[in-house]
């Protein structure tokens, strides 16, 4: 857990972890519209650039990327303040998994009166939240993973090998909702912890490591590192584990190619589509490190969805890491204000990191 803050690296902390559940949000909403889209018909419909900001109307939808990382960060939330009141370290797997099954519930009910949780579940709060109860396109692992009701030993080891459940499974749902490990616990610990919250649905290697490096990489951002620095830390770290090379080696591809000349769809596009964990989290990297500057977040942003792929996850990724690195004050508030459930995400993001902050 983050240990003690000063009154100004608080205000600061808060305004990373509200970055990182908006942004996500926000490119989730840039990229839901044109997920399953080739960057040809994207370009058909929008233009040579493509998807320039949110779509036409009053909301933007989030999907099941935002979804998850709000009930994965609600879980951590109750699994801090239990360590904090019982001194109980290890409730945080089981918390998670029954995180998982209160949004399952979300995708199987039709509205909160018809919603049950284990007895000896908290309730918590998203799941009387009406505007989660919509499928966006769930991945197959996170619903028939989630469905098992497996939570991983909270002290396992992370050792490479495949998982119990869908062993064969590392597509992007890993990633996509691992990146609130990173705001409430430094670097190793919330690599391990990502890593085993991941098992909850996806077995294989790959998955769960792109969760644990999204998880360190934000880790190093909340704590004040460059996003360069913060994704060379986690590569460091993700080098110590066996069966790490995929993971690695998207990640190494990322970097060398933000590095490289001007960023394109179809450098993106190099990387590949995002549907499995590490593309997505090289596309997200590349993505953010192509656009480093605060004045560049609406780019970043952009050049993550517009490819022919998983946009949505990719978007939700980036928007993750430059919402960490440059705090809420730092996205384009035109596009906050129109996010879906907005102010709930925002109360989420402040219930995690008032939990966490030690003053």
């Amino acid at each position: 857990m983050i240990g003690l803050w000063t009154m100004e690296s608080a205000v600061v902390y808060r305004a990373r972890a509200r970055g990182c559940l908006l942004g996500g949000a926000i490119g989730d909403a840039l990229g839901y519209p044109i997920e399953f889209t080739s960057l040809e018909s994207i370009r058909a419909a929008h233009g040579q650039d493509g998807v320039t900001g949110l779509p036409p109307g009053p909301v933007a939808r989030i999907s099941d990327d935002t979804q998850m990382s709000l009930f994965t960060t609600e879980a951590l939330t109750q699994a801090v303040a239990r360590e904090r009141e019982r001194g109980l370290t290890g409730a945080w797997s089981q918390l998670l998994a029954w995180s998982y099954e209160r949004w399952l519930e979300t995708q199987n009910k039709p509205g909160p009166e018809q919603a049950t949780v284990p007895e000896d579940s908290p309730r918590g709060n998203l799941i009387d939240q009406t505007w989660l109860y919509s499928r966006r396109a769930p991945g197959n692992a996170c619903l028939s993973g989630t469905a098992q009701k497996y939570h991983p030993e909270p002290w396992h080891p992370v050792d490479g090998k495949p998982g119990r459940v869908n062993p064969q499974s590392k597509g992007c749902g890993t990633v996509m909702r691992s990146a609130p490990f990173g705001l409430c616990d430094i670097g190793q610990e919330a690599f391990e912890k990502a890593a085993r919250g991941a098992q909850i649905t996806h077995g294989h290697p790959t998955g769960y490591y792109a969760a644990g490096a999204l998880a360190a990489i934000v880790a190093h951002l909340v704590t004040g590192d460059s996003l360069e620095g913060a994704v060379l830390r986690a590569m460091r770290l993700l080098a110590r584990y066996p069966g790490h090379e995929e993971t690695s080696t998207a990640l190494g591809r990322a970097v060398d190619l933000a590095a490289h000349g001007e960023p394109t769809a179809e450098k993106v596009e190099s990387l590949g589509a995002g549907w499995v964990a590490e593309e997505a989290l090289a596309i997200g990297v590349y993505s953010a490190l192509a656009h480093p500057r605060p004045r560049e977040v609406r780019h970043a942003l952009l050049l993550s969805v517009n490819h022919s792929g998983d946009s949505d996850s990719t978007g939700s990724i980036c928007g993750n890491l430059v919402g960490a690195r440059h705090g809420d004050v730092g996205l384009p508030q035109e596009w906050v204000e129109r996010v879906e459930g907005r102010a709930v995400i925002a109360a989420v993001a402040d219930d995690l990191a008032g939990t966490c902050v030690r003053l």
